[in-house]
């Protein structure tokens, strides 16, 4: 018996792992693929590496300014002070840097575990059943946490979240690409395009970058992703960025992400918390949700911390979480 199990071990869970084993508790974090990595930017903010101060120690690119261009491709440069600095970095080595933090703080790691139903006893969720490739594992703890993504098999069982609409989520693609380019290393680029979405280019290193696209709303309807993301490629403005026509794929994915805020009567209920873009922790605006996954994790967290030492798992005690992060901003 665990104290707490989290499905999910992307950086809101790691966040929340790694918050309670800390306060001495035991935890399990299951996981479906360590080696998964979410199609994303990458793109962080000085938020998160006031959160996590040991990523200022790898050599990630330090990220001054943004240059935001319009759908007609003029150009706005904006600069930051060094303290708002930000930084730009392979979303795999994000997640786990964040994973290895959790696990030397005491959570126990199962990879390979695709979380898919609960254990129910007397109409109470007393854990969480997996497909492993050795068969189905079964996982009792005393406090549930969903940080398995907008897709979480487990969210919509709950009971206390619905699928999402169409209008609701966002699709994107992108990729990490390596070779030369003409891109300032201490800038983030961001195109707004006539569609609803933008696209990006943010610099990894001096050969590579990761490119990208997503569009959202209605508009996933109305726009291939695939041609918005081969034009956005082959746009003019955007060659003499990346001038070179045989860039080497590194890796690239698609994924669906949402975008109308936090679900907040979905946060939580009876020895239950969700957290992450389970729930819906990306910025409306930005897209950007890793530093809102952190601070849903370390809210849940620090809730759950509350209700094992009071052994009280009740929606009265878990509804501190919903107070803790219906003030947090992002910028």
């Amino acid at each position: 018996m665990y104290d707490v199990l989290i499905s999910g071990a992307g950086p809101s869970g790691s966040q929340c792992a790694k918050v309670l084993t800390k306060a001495g508790f035991k935890v399990a974090l299951i996981e479906k693929d360590v080696n998964w990595r979410k199609p994303c930017g990458g793109a962080i903010n000085h938020r998160v590496l006031d959160l996590y101060p040991e990523l200022r120690k790898l050599d990630l690119p330090r990220i001054k300014g943004i240059a935001i261009h319009s759908a007609d491709y003029h150009q706005l440069e904006y600069k930051v002070g060094e303290r708002s600095q930000g930084s730009v970095i392979d979303r795999l080595d994000l997640d786990n840097f964040l994973r290895t933090m959790a696990v030397d703080s005491g959570a126990e790691l199962f990879d390979h575990n695709l979380s898919f139903d609960f254990i129910i006893k007397d109409q109470k969720k007393i854990g969480i059943q997996t497909k492993t490739p050795s068969g189905i594992k079964n996982y009792f703890g005393k406090i549930l946490i969903l940080a398995d993504g907008m897709s979480s098999k487990l969210a919509y069982k709950s009971g206390i979240r619905n699928k999402w609409k169409t209008e609701e989520i966002a699709n994107g693609k992108c990729a990490i690409m390596e070779g030369r380019h003409n891109l300032d290393e201490e800038f983030i680029y961001i195109y707004f395009m006539s569609y609803k979405g933008y696209g990006w280019i943010f610099p990894l290193d001096i050969k590579r970058f990761n490119i990208g696209v997503y569009t959202f709303g209605e508009d996933n309807l109305n726009y291939d992703l695939n041609q918005i993301y081969n034009k956005f490629l082959q746009n003019l403005n955007i060659k003499k960025l990346i001038p070179d026509s045989n860039y080497k794929t590194i890796w690239s994915g698609s994924y669906p992400f949402p975008v109308e805020g936090v679900e907040v009567k979905s946060l939580y209920d009876n020895n239950l918390m969700l957290i992450g873009d389970t729930v819906g922790f990306v910025s409306p605006i930005s897209g950007e949700g890793i530093q809102t996954a952190l601070i849903s994790g370390k809210a849940a967290g620090e809730t759950a911390i509350e209700a094992l030492e009071l052994e009280d798992y009740s929606k009265n005690v878990l509804k501190s979480y919903k107070l803790q992060v219906m003030g947090f901003q992002v910028s």
